[in-house]
């Protein structure tokens, strides 16, 4: 096809508005033990209720992705976080949106204890225990990186 039979037919190179899908980014916390045993929960809301994930959630205008985090474990688990170093950045396609979710480290602080306050569940995960949940397509890929940053 030539160029004046593209122009002429309506077919573009241009990516069309509808087709780029809006990026969500949100932070996760791998909230870990001294034991080495791994926090996940499970949803409790929305499209993946019932999925298994790290918890966390969307990053706001002016956070540092760290100060998200910790706001976020505030909320969903009424707990206070001590942030610590970046495991791995996932790049998920979901049908409606694209995810792109920041994954720290982290360890509850001294004396802080957690309650669900949005998951209608949760479990405390050794390594060999990870494949046991059902986990939502991002953290599948988390798991993966917690093996391989644990050995």
């Amino acid at each position: 096809m030539t160029n004046e039979e593209m122009t002429n037919s309506g077919a573009s190179d241009a990516v069309r508005e509808e087709d780029v899908k809006k990026t969500v980014r949100v932070v996760a916390a791998i909230l870990r033990r001294a034991d080495g045993k791994i926090f996940a929960t499970q949803r409790g809301y929305g499209d993946f209720k019932d999925g298994w994930e790290f918890p966390g959630g969307k990053i706001e205008l002016g956070e540092t992705p760290q100060e998200a985090l910790a706001r976020e474990i505030r909320e969903e688990l009424s707990a206070e976080i001590r942030v610590g170093d970046l495991l791995i950045t996932v790049e998920c396609d979901y049908p409606q949106f694209h995810l792109s979710m920041d994954c720290f480290w982290a360890e509850l602080k001294e004396g802080s204890e957690m309650t669900l306050l949005e998951h209608e569940a949760a479990k405390w995960l050794g390594t060999d225990e990870l494949d046991t949940v059902d986990w939502l397509p991002a953290d599948v890929e988390v798991v993966e990186a917690i093996r391989r940053d644990m050995y």
